[in-house]
């Protein structure tokens, strides 16, 4: 315990010290995973709104899709993007994306997509059908419709993106892999605490977990707190 607490200690000293190196790894943290989480909600939440309304044939094999990518491994969605975007064997390695932001936010974007249409297609599935048979019986436009079966599941779709943020928050192997972990320019927090372990400095390893814990935490309560006030 008594290294723990030692662990505690020097994550706080951390924090205090306004060390321009760490914050600018916290910001980085948060940018990349704010921006992957928007683009992801903005994608996911239409999709999972028209999966729910239309029925059309491969409508099934769609969600199969969907629900088996929830658990993509972030070291082949890592993978994946790494190729794509090389430029000796990438369909986009003239972009010159790869060890870049963008790259880290493509990569983040993949694991969050199916995450926030998953969750939100299952939320979208507890409302009782009489709320669109009785909205399209009112001669509400598919605008409108859209509108009242968000506000109807909105709880379900928060919790679907507190949830995605939550797996891009922890996330390490894919952002690694396309990201580089470059100094100043790519590192967040998980690869920090990568290296660190790698470096054998297992204490300020620790620290910067129980830095990423507690960065976390809040951001999960704001936004748990903004899900409440949109009651």
């Amino acid at each position: 315990m008594t290294y723990f607490a030692e662990a505690f200690t020097k994550a706080l000293s951390l924090l205090f010290s306004f060390d321009k190196e760490l914050y600018g790894i916290i910001l980085l943290t948060l940018k990349i995973s704010a921006v992957s989480l928007i683009i992801s909600s903005i994608m996911g939440i239409p999709i999972a709104a028209i999966l729910y309304m239309k029925k059309f044939p491969g409508r099934g094999i769609i969600l199969n899709i969907i629900n088996t990518f929830m658990g993509l491994p972030p070291v082949v969605v890592g993978l994946f993007v790494y190729i794509m975007l090389s430029n000796q064997m990438g369909l986009f390695g003239d972009l010159r994306l790869l060890f870049t932001l963008a790259a880290m936010i493509i990569a983040q974007t993949i694991l969050a997509l199916p995450i926030v249409t998953g969750l939100t297609h299952t939320a979208l599935m507890s409302l009782d059908d009489l709320l669109i048979k009785t909205s399209i019986t009112m001669g509400s436009s598919p605008f409108q419709l859209f509108a009242v079966i968000l506000r109807e599941a909105r709880y379900g779709i928060g919790t679907a993106v507190i949830t995605a943020f939550g797996r891009l928050m922890a996330e390490v192997g894919a952002v690694m892999m396309v990201g580089g972990n470059v100094r100043y320019q790519t590192r967040v927090m998980t690869t920090a605490i990568a290296l660190q372990k790698g470096m054998g400095e297992f204490q300020t390893a620790l620290a910067l977990g129980i830095i990423l814990l507690l960065l976390s935490f809040i951001i999960n309560f704001f936004l748990q707190f903004l899900k409440g006030r949109r009651v």
